[in-house]
């Protein structure tokens, strides 16, 4: 195999078929600039994608000081060489005329120009006076799942011991954070269970409100080939949208928005039912069971089948699939984690592996996935709601073993009650308790719900609003300064994907102007406010990348994701390594749970656990007396409707969601062309039946609204479930087509002007799926249609003949079996003084 393949048009390029038990053969993905030759290439320069959770590893092609193109690692564990449409156009970005270059601060209503000394100062200032007034709590920091370990770490203790706020948070909020706690109340603590080498091994693959194919497409890519392979695996989708994994399914369950949990109670009720459960699995691992057992002894298939809306025969096909595997892996995403009841539903898939035994073996584990590339870390660090090294804030010892670490007083770190998660730190910000808040590499002014009360907040008089970012975004617009970030590919970090691989992302090229990289920005903060530990010394006693990984190692030394066997030296020319990596495990850890449950005592646990109705922490007393030998816990939970409910005004169920082609708000893939080409505008998908009922087409605008705002967009005719309607969330409000902003009087173009203020009462996680909605035309298409790509999901019903999405000559991208193409060999292990 060595072809170009148009890979906006071919989203997972080429097949390369392997059986079960076998190896994932290479495939290597090159992408280099229009007229760039390889030879040309004088340094590939080490890294990872940053674009999705894979973590899939590359190479950057430099050319004269300048990024030049991409090509896969094919010796890595996670991707053997392939790149998805985003890894190989997405990098064009960097290069963009409007990136940030400069600091600007709020002069008379208007953002302008200045130098580094004048902004920090002004956000010095603004710190120590509200320190002085109104104390720690008046100061939030609002993250991102997009930055390195070590930029996350020291904004943690900046934050945490420094400040002393409780005020800190990511938007993983908004995509991992029920991963988290479903682990944390399945297992005791945070840690992918499973990895992604058990696609090759196993034999039934659940999928679990996970479009595989366009949020993690390079693992879609091991599953096809899988599928094209010997002994294939059998697929159960979980989906109410006809998705690429839909179509590939064995079973495909397209439940009603909001009944996970009855759904996934059946399929529990059927499988204890036919006795599909390892008892001895369940005795000597887990408590809980006989609870179970008991509440879903009448959740029959026809009970969920009359409030899911799926066939109750169809629900008994999938438990028998799930209920005979030998080797069980299911993944899970946001249609579990942004829905109705997000940590009961997640827990449940959980319990499916405890009672099945489905944990620690090849083909058997479960992936609570993650939405962003380098949420883990933000986890891990405590960047997002949690203490650094998955540290229990209810456990005394622990903090104090931070203490330790930080060599700080106990009492400076806050741990009077649960870590501020980013609504709650929204609210305060609302109510004036928060009166300065610092947000880095994220734009919630699109992607937060209900945004036309983000955007109120954030222009409040009241509140200093700090944003560290590559462009001036629509959050950018409302801050009183704004800090010009360096970027992948222009600073050295690490990040870890959602099977706890490791990677090194070195500097390959210098960033544009004065733009700084955010550990720079924040170690200039730390040491300007003199931040100082209990001795008198520096608080941050690291300098540049590779001393705060260090530091960070002696943080997780000791914790589950230990990871003082790396090094950045380890981490180069080579693959990826999966932590806990350490004197025990020095080529890191595979699975996690191969012999017993491991961080679930309560002397070590991360969390107690929490009431998966009200989300009210349990105590150190009650998590000892229902689990005092540290085993699995298989957690019950029973169906509640949704909060709001379609009605005759709002007949419609509305979900957001994702594109192959994009990433979050867009803020990056707008910026390359193949990708914003075959995704330019926001579209509104609607069932076929739908559409005729209400005389509907193919390419009309269409306005959909809820109680809370609407949009506008125009029409796509899918196989989307009836009484579904699907927006992308990744466009920004103002709508290209009319000219008007969320100000003016035609509505916007953003699926969150129309999401509801709600979140679920144990991940804090906001709830994106299950918003009621109306839908009326607008104006006739006129033969136009959507602007929804045609390769995946929106793909359009038999009925409407829709132009193809392709991406023409500067899409097409090179796929070679050989790993050592395009002077692979001669690629030596790149290190951050050679970028220049």
């Amino acid at each position: 195999m060595d072809a170009s393949v148009d890979r906006i048009a071919r989203p997972w390029g080429s097949r390369t078929p392997y059986g079960r038990h076998e190896p994932w053969p290479v495939r290597v993905d090159t992408y280099l600039d229009a007229g760039v030759e390889p030879e040309q290439v004088r340094r590939w320069v080490q890294t990872a994608s940053v674009l999705h959770s894979d973590g899939d590893a590359m190479d950057i092609a430099v050319v004269d000081g300048r990024m030049a193109g991409v090509r896969g690692r094919a010796d890595d564990r996670v991707n053997r060489g392939r790149l998805g449409p985003k890894d190989l156009f997405g990098w064009q970005a960097n290069a963009s005329p409007d990136r940030l270059t400069r600091p600007l601060v709020r002069r008379d209503g208007r953002l302008v120009e200045c130098d580094w000394g004048t902004a920090m100062e002004r956000i010095v200032a603004r710190s120590r006076e509200l320190l002085d007034e109104r104390g720690p709590g008046s100061i939030g920091f609002y993250t991102t799942g997009q930055l390195f370990l070590e930029e996350y770490y020291t904004l943690t203790v900046l934050a945490r011991a420094g400040i002393g706020t409780n005020h800190l948070d990511g938007n993983t909020r908004l995509c991992t954070s029920t991963a988290a706690e479903a682990l944390k109340e399945s297992f005791g603590c945070d840690g992918q269970p499973g990895s992604y080498d058990d696609i090759d091994h196993a034999d039934v693959i659940a999928l679990f409100g996970h479009n595989i194919a366009e949020t993690q497409p390079v693992q879609w890519m091991r599953i096809l080939d899988r599928l094209e392979g010997g002994d294939p695996p059998r697929l159960v989708c979980v989906d109410p949208r006809p998705t690429p994994v839909a179509r590939e399914a064995t079973v495909h369950l397209a439940p009603r928005g909001g009944t996970n949990v009855a759904l996934l109670n059946a399929l529990l009720h059927e499988i204890i039912r036919t006795d599909r459960v390892d008892h001895d699995y369940v005795a000597t691992h887990t408590v809980g069971f006989e609870e179970l057992a008991s509440r879903v002894k009448e959740c029959t298939p026809e009970w969920a089948a009359g409030i899911c809306d799926v066939p109750a025969a169809r629900i008994g096909e999938a438990a028998e699939l799930l209920g005979t595997a030998d080797g069980l892996l299911s993944t899970v995403l946001q249609g579990v984690y942004q829905s109705h009841q997000a940590t009961a539903a997640a827990v449940q898939i959980n319990n499916l592996h405890l009672i099945r035994g489905m944990l620690g073996r090849p083909g058997a584990g479960v992936l609570q996935m993650n939405g962003q590339p380098t949420a883990q870390n933000t986890r891990e660090c405590g960047a997002d709601g949690d203490l650094p090294g998955f540290r229990n804030w209810q456990n005394d010892s622990h903090v104090a073993d931070l203490a330790r670490v930080w060599n700080v007083d106990p009492k400076t770190i806050p741990h009077y009650a649960p870590p501020t998660h980013a609504m709650q730190m929204f609210r305060y910000a609302e109510q004036g308790s928060v009166r300065m808040l610092w947000i880095s590499g994220t734009n919630p002014a699109v992607s937060l719900p209900e945004l036309s009360r983000i955007r109120s907040i954030l222009a409040q008089d009241r509140l200093f609003v700090v944003v560290q970012d590559l462009f001036l975004t629509e959050t950018a617009q409302l801050a009183d300064v704004v800090l010009p970030a360096a970027t992948w590919g222009e600073k050295t970090g690490t990040f870890t994907n959602a099977d706890r691989t490791v990677h090194l992302s070195d500097k390959a090229v210098e960033p544009p102007g004065e733009a700084r990289p955010d550990l720079d920005i924040f170690l200039d903060y730390a040491a300007r406010m003199g931040f100082r530990d209990k001795d008198g010394g520096p608080l941050v006693t690291w300098h540049d990348p590779e001393s705060a990984f260090e530091a960070w190692k002696r943080c997780s030394a000791g914790r589950p994701c230990d990871y003082t066997g790396l090094t950045y030296d380890r981490l180069r020319g080579g693959s990826g390594i999966q932590w806990p990596c350490n004197e025990q495990a020095p080529d890191g850890t595979e699975r996690l749970y191969t012999d017993t449950i491991s961080w679930a005592h309560p002397d070590v646990c991360e969390s107690y656990g929490k009431d998966l109705v009200t989300g009210a922490s349990d105590d150190a007393v009650e998590y000892r007396s229902l689990n005092p030998d540290g085993k699995a816990m298989i957690k019950a939970a029973a169906y509640l409707p949704p909060h709001e409910a379609p009605d005759h005004d709002h007949p419609f169920q509305l979900t957001t969601g994702r594109t192959i082609y994009h990433f979050h708000t867009r803020t990056k893939t707008a910026r390359a062309p193949q990708l914003n080409e075959a995704a330019p505008d926001v579209w509104v998908e609607a069932s076929a039946t739908d559409a005729a009922g209400l005389g509907l087409d193919e390419g009309d605008l269409v306005e959909v609204t809820t109680p809370r705002g609407a949009l506008r967009g125009r029409l796509r005719v899918t196989g989307i479930r009836p009484g579904l309607l699907f927006v992308p969330f990744h466009y920004g409000y103002w709508d290209t087509e009319a000219g008007h902003g969320p100000d003016g009087d035609t509505p916007g173009r953003a699926a969150n002007e129309t999401t509801v203020t709600d979140w679920d009462p144990a991940s804090k996680q906001p709830l994106f799926k299950t918003a009621a909605a109306a839908l009326r035309l607008v104006e006739r298409g006129g033969g136009r249609s959507a602007p929804a790509p045609t390769t995946a999901a929106s793909a359009p019903s038999g009925a409407h003949a829709v132009p193809a999405t392709t991406g023409g000559p500067s899409a097409l991208v090179r796929q070679s079996a050989d790993a050592h193409r395009d002077g692979r060999e001669d690629a030596r292990p790149s290190r951050q003084e050679d970028a220049g």
